[in-house]
């Protein structure tokens, strides 16, 4: 190839390079608003102008943030994906074992539960004292009283699900039962509330009673650095911000 020749092969390159589109080279883009949109966001075709990153992590860790409808608890599924391990897709509540009668005394972990916390002393559904009727339970999350055991569900508070999602899809079927029935992990509940829940994380729920907030987040946090749980770059920007709201209100005290 003579020099002529090399010089016109570069000067179509550079002239096609230049014509190609930002899209070709933007596996992530950020808007101009600050929203992250990947190649499976409704708005990516229609995004612009924007600031081009190789992932979603890269985005949101430059100060990015996700699309309303794409929750962390989705970007975390698409992030196992990428990574080629089991998520949300794979779940199964089967493989979490809970409600275990450790000690073979015919009362499972929710019973023992209902007798520990009850105000008072219980009263069983039958003589064989395996199943909790009645007591009196106090629920952090609404700040009401209860005395019929069926009114409450034993919430875990990092759900089982989330926590499949965010590490545990790795962990033995014993480590997970371990998880599955930690105290630490446990509160009885309004069983509306609990199902309200789901397997949401802090960025997206939080008790409707203001006043247990602060000890929910602490509560949750703590459990997920128990276990070595994996929070994604835009949970723990949240969560970041609602400890330090609560380190002020401890403040004010």
């Amino acid at each position: 190839m003579n020099s002529n020749t090399l010089i016109l092969f570069l000067l179509s390159f550079s002239i096609l390079s230049c014509g190609l589109p930002n899209d070709v080279y933007a596996q992530v883009k950020k808007s101009t608003f600050g929203i992250c949109h990947d190649t499976s966001s409704a708005s990516y075709n229609r995004t612009k102008n924007f600031e081009a990153f190789s992932t979603i992590e890269a985005c949101l860790e430059s100060g990015g943030r996700l699309p309303k409808a794409t929750s962390a608890y989705q970007q975390a599924e698409k992030e196992a994906q990428r990574e080629g391990r089991s998520f949300t897709s794979d779940y199964d509540r089967a493989d979490w074992p809970h409600w275990i009668d450790d000690d073979s005394d015919c009362q499972n972990t929710r019973h023992e539960t209902l007798i520990s916390t009850s105000n008072i002393p219980v009263e069983f559904k039958t003589d064989k004292g395996c199943q909790v009727a009645v007591g009196e339970w106090y629920d952090p999350y609404s700040g009401d009283i209860f005395t019929d055991s069926t009114a409450l569900d034993l919430d875990h508070i990092v759900p089982l699900k989330f926590a499949h999602g965010h590490g545990g899809d790795k962990w033995s079927r014993d480590k997970r039962q371990t998880f599955a029935n930690d105290s630490e992990n446990l509160l009885l509940v309004k069983a509306s509330l609990n199902r309200q829940k789901g397997a949401k994380g802090l960025d997206e729920w939080l008790p409707p009673n203001h006043a247990y907030r602060c000890e929910y987040i602490e509560r949750f946090m703590g459990v997920i650095e128990k276990y070595g749980l994996l929070l994604i770059p835009n949970e723990k920007r949240v969560i970041n911000r609602m400890q330090k709201a609560c380190t002020g209100l401890a403040h004010e005290v």
